[in-house]
């Protein structure tokens, strides 16, 4: 029996244990050994994560999918797994040992730290699985992957190796994102854009051998020390003549070339551009694209490195000026910012200062001011690699849904850089690389293959005797000194890229990589496209020849009800599993996927979500209502057999939500699905077919009630089907209890067959119910429309209508009477004067209102609503038409008065309708 009170919290608890009983989530489980699989892996998340809505969002719509292709045969595997997010959970365990007063990472060591950070692991690394579950992911949970894990590790190990032996790794000083705070290069992903009120320092460098001097402007005067350029437009006709001369670097000396490039705009500024190959990222193209020195003055603390700085001396001749500066070794760079500034302030050299908000570079973690840093790294040659990746999207094998993100992929693509995956962390893949005293480095899978290789070359190079090679390979202490291993890790990103394949057992060939390789779809966020979607297509396509998935959907953000960008800073945070708590996972995966319009952020309001578990009340109370009224599934019962004309327009209703629904998830349209399920259970079962049925279900016993009885189960059954990848618990919960007083279920829903209806289009009963509801609907909308109350008894006239018609309303008088509020119904050749007149399919149906409502009254209220929403709409008007307002209002709040436009504009244009009726009337 259906409990009175629909109470999420228990049911969720109840079924998420029945499902891990009966492995209902397991990939490959016998009854489909033949059927074709469906697999999706799952971005992974951050080991320290805990779930936010973007992860709510994420997990739920594949769900949805998981949940639907699991019930339409096929053999579904949702990979798990999570990230070890090698910053991020290095600094929770810091924090861990700074909290209990314990040594820290570097007092630690490398070894006992990492032991440190598995022991957190085991603890506390499982919050964000427990809480997917929750949610009602159903993941098969049995085949949990960890990026850090053995077989990951050897995934990881054989690609680096054979990228490295193709040429595609290597390691190079480059300009990386440098974190002065966690001391390690970050991904583009992890660098935040902060609007920061700042200054334009404009300097005036001197012309070696003339009183002339050019200057040149910079947000970041301490890079200035780092200059080894100064750069002019080649048609520049202020500058141009300057091409080839020499200026004199401030506060240093060093004589630095004016070069002529195509990067310095004329139009901005003076023309002149200050050149800081190693500080800056445009800088140091100019710098290759010229030869240029590249010198590096900052420390992997931020502080300048002048000291015994040999690039930053080298042929730059003694003075009190550079002694003075080199006064700044060690100094903070905001700090020696402001020194510098004072001293060229005080040597004339400081043409001017601007107030200048830009875009500042934060580390997302950190907080840090992001240091464009020349550093030694190892990079994956990443434009190689692109060029399958491409090609793969342009000919269709990958597509991504929306279309237009294709654009933005490809892009990113064609103006790749090299990727650095280095990061000098201690949790993570350490990289296979082992050096020699010279420096060479001995790249291979295993520390016995490295030391083989490089005792071999030492050996041959006469560097080592053939005695000290044979003890250093019998003895690894001897040789601890001789050979070093890399001490920086992978980025995260490095492993993440393989997520497809190395989840499914690569580099061995397993059954699971031959059944579940390539996967069907990836669903993510659009922010990481660069960073993880089109690498996972570079490493599949290298290693596996074939793309990791054949689609590629692309989720927009969940947003505040305001349509502001969720944050801390700002307040406006909504933790999904409070609602959960508040209104069940169900009605929160629910409101996601019917705000889940391709290409729109979702607004989320709570009380989305708190109307979403009115709608699963509602279904629980129909389930309780057909209960109640005997209504169970009988054996042998065909649905297309049934007499009643009522049952067969069910029917009817039932195939079609069936086939919008099935056409929606199919295109990825969850919005779509999620409105065609709820409309039809809210509008048709319960507000249309339940209420018809209520007087044969509350009648005597007869062949009819028997039939309704049994289409009502039928229906419900084919409801909580059509549910239940969006409201997995309170479905798989009603499938279950509804089964006690009928036939027994063979399955849990999760397992059962997805709703097959062909046979059930029957058009002449939707013709006739149709006609009936339509009809309903139309005075209830004008009775809302004027005020009309049903102590008013307005009468209703069929006008003109054919006997069919007629006969339909004769055989529907008391429903239509009943549910339409009205006093009576006759027919007529044409409408009565003074009468509303409404067009139903074809026939006019009339409304005397004439004298029983006070038009004039009625009248003067629609106008004064009227001017309300004109007013309304000009006011939006006023200020969408001002260019201030939409330069300066943040995009929430423009995006929120257009949508307060629509609604005025559809408000009104009901309102007109209103008063052409009442026109009828006078």
């Amino acid at each position: 029996m259906i409990e009175k009170t629909y109470d999420p919290a228990d049911i969720e608890r109840r079924m998420s244990a029945a499902w891990e009983d009966a492995q209902a989530f397991a990939a490959g489980r016998p009854e489909r050994r033949d059927a074709k699989p469906f697999t999706i892996v799952i971005p992974p998340p951050n080991v320290t994560g805990s779930l936010h809505m973007g992860h709510a969002l994420n997990n739920t719509l594949q769900d949805v999918l998981c949940r639907f292709w699991r019930m339409r045969g096929r053999d579904v595997l949702w990979q798990p797994g999570t990230d070890h997010a090698g910053i991020a959970t290095e600094m929770v365990v810091e924090r861990q040992l700074m909290e209990r007063q314990e040594p820290g990472k570097r007092a630690l060591g490398r070894e006992a730290f990492v032991k440190r950070v598995w022991e957190w692991k085991a603890q506390s690394g499982s919050t964000i699985v427990n809480q997917l579950r929750r949610l009602g992911a159903s993941c098969d949970w049995s085949r949990e992957r960890f990026t850090l894990d053995e077989g990951m590790a050897r995934a990881v190990l054989k690609v680096f190796v054979d990228l490295y032996n193709d040429g595609l790794i290597y390691k190079d000083k480059r300009l990386v994102n440098w974190d002065p705070k966690f001391q390690t290069p970050i991904s583009d992903l992890e660098v935040e854009q902060v609007e920061t009120k700042g200054h334009l320092w404009h300097i005036r460098y001197p012309i070696e051998g003339t009183e002339e001097f050019i200057t040149v402007a910079t947000t970041r005067p301490e890079t200035m020390l780092g200059d080894t350029a100064v750069a002019v437009h080649p048609e520049n006709p202020r500058l141009k003549h300057l091409i080839g001369k020499t200026a004199i670097l401030p506060l240093v000396g060093r004589r630095i070339a004016i070069i002529g490039d195509d990067y310095a705009d004329p139009e901005k500024g003076s023309g002149a551009v200050k050149i800081t190959p190693a500080h800056d990222f445009n800088d140091f193209e100019v710098g290759k694209r010229h030869h240029l020195p590249m010198v590096n003055v900052l420390d992997v603390e931020g502080k300048l490195d002048l000291d015994g700085n040999i690039a930053f001396l080298e042929d730059v001749p003694s003075s009190m000026e550079l002694d003075e500066t080199l006064q700044l070794h060690g100094v903070d760079r905001f700090v020696a910012r402001k020194k510098i500034v004072d001293r060229l302030e005080a040597a004339g050299l400081l043409a001017k200062v601007e107030p200048h908000t830009h875009m500042v570079p934060h580390g997302d973690r950190s907080a840090a001011v992001i240091e464009p840093f020349l550093s030694d790294e190892w990079f994956v040659n990443a434009k190689a690699l692109a060029v399958q990746a491409m090609a793969a999207v342009e000919h269709g094998r990958t597509g991504f849904v929306p279309k237009n993100w294709e654009k933005t992929y490809f892009e990113w693509l064609e103006n790749i850089q090299p990727w650095c995956i280095s990061r000098p962390l201690f949790w993570g893949h350490q990289i296979p690389a082992w050096y020699g005293p010279d420096g060479k480095a001995f790249v291979a899978e295993t520390e016995e293959a490295a030391v083989s290789r490089a005792l071999a070359y030492y050996a041959e190079t006469e560097a080592i005797t053939p005695m000290q090679g044979h003890d250093m390979a019998l003895d690894p202490a001897s040789r601890a000194p001789f050979l070093i291993r890399d001490e920086a890790v992978l980025d995260t990103w490095f492993s993440s890229a393989l997520w497809p394949f190395s989840t499914l057992g690569w580099p061995d060939e397993t059954p699971e990589l031959e059944r579940y390789y390539p996967t069907d779809v990836l669903v993510t966020g659009f922010d990481i496209i660069f960073f993880w979607v089109a690498r996972m297509m570079m490493m599949g396509l290298h290693f596996m020849k074939e793309v990791p998935f054949h689609t590629v959907y692309i989720h927009a953000l969940v947003r505040d009800e305001k349509g502001a960008k969720m944050s801390k800073s700002k307040g406006n945070i909504i933790d999904p599993l409070e609602l959960v708590d508040r209104y069940g996972a169900d009605a929160l995966r629910f409101t996601l996927a019917a705000m889940a319009a391709q290409g729109r952020d979702i607004k989320l309001a709570t009380s989305r979500v708190e109307g979403y578990r009115n709608f699963a009340t509602k279904l629980w109370n129909a389930c309780r209502f057909a209960e109640m009224n005997g209504c169970a599934t009988l054996p042998g019962f065909e649905p297309d057999e049934v007499e009643e004309t009522l049952n067969r327009w069910i029917g009817h209703e039932t195939a079609r939500a069936v086939g919008e629904v099935t056409e929606a998830i199919e295109a990825f349209r969850f919005n779509d699905a999620a409105s065609a399920v709820y409309r039809f259970v809210w509008n048709v079962y319960c507000d249309w077919y339940v209420e018809l049925s209520k007087p044969v279900l509350m009648g005597p016993d007869s062949p009819a009630k028997t039939e309704t009885q049994a289409m009502v189960a039928f229906v419900r059954d084919q409801i909580l089907a059509l549910l239940h990848p969006f409201m997995p618990f309170v479905t798989e919960e009603l499938w279950s209890v509804t089964a006690e007083g009928g036939v027994a279920r063979e399955s849990l829903l999760a397992l059962a067959p997805w709703p097959l209806l062909a046979g059930l289009e029957d058009e002449a009963a939707e013709a006739e119910i149709g006609w009936v509801v339509d009809v309903i609907t139309a005075i209830r909308s004008v009775q809302t429309e004027m005020n009309i109350t049903p102590s008013m008894q307005i009468p209703m006239v069929l006008a003109g209508v054919t006997a069919e018609t007629r006969d339909r309303a004769q055989r529907w008088s008391d429903v239509i009477k009943r549910m339409a509020k009205i006093a009576d119904m006759s027919t007529a050749d044409a409408p009565p004067a003074g009468a509303v007149q409404l067009l139903v399919r074809g026939d006019t149906v009339a409304l005397p209102l004439k004298g029983i409502i006070d038009l004039g009254a009625e009248k003067a209220r629609l106008e004064r609503e009227k001017a309300k929403a004109e007013a309304e709409i000009n006011r939006v008007d006023a200020k969408l038409a001002n260019p201030d307002f939409i330069a300066r209002a943040p995009e929430e709040v423009v995006e929120a008065d257009r949508e307060k436009r629509e609604e005025a504009v559809a408000r009104r244009a009901k309102i007109v309708e209103a008063l052409e009726r009442l026109k009828q009337v006078e």
